[in-house]
């Protein structure tokens, strides 16, 4: 249980701060509401002024924003493999290096072919 310890103290004090964190914000906060900030928002999506009913009848959001959640969630997982391998290099010898490299050389690739797509273009 030692072991322990300061993994349950870190949890409690990560825990103890989220929740003081909204505590405070409900206390301090404004609490002026009006009908642009009970909208549904989507970062860069202006509201459809024709939908009178826009939280209850849904807003379609562009295909755009779906596209670079997933480049966002493939590439993030993609530089996670890094980390224990940075971790481990000393003792992993030139195998490890090699395959690494050619990792890279595949996430490189797919970041290419997403670029020269237009997956990255905000426009």
């Amino acid at each position: 249980m030692d072991l322990y310890t300061p993994i349950l103290v870190l949890g409690a004090i990560a825990a103890g701060f989220a929740v003081v964190s909204v505590v405070i914000a409900l206390l301090v906060g404004p609490r002026r509401y009006n009908r642009s900030k009970l909208e549904p928002y989507e970062c860069g999506i202006e509201p459809l002024p024709e939908v009178a009913h826009a939280a209850a009848a849904g807003q379609r959001f562009p295909i755009k924003y779906y596209l670079t959640a997933m480049l966002f969630i493939i590439f993030d997982i993609e530089i996670v493999f890094l980390y224990p391998w940075a971790v481990a290099f000393d003792s992993l010898g030139l195998f490890a290096l090699v395959e690494m490299l050619l990792f890279m050389v595949v996430v490189f690739v797919a970041y290419a072919y997403v670029w020269r797509r237009g997956g990255l273009d905000w426009v």
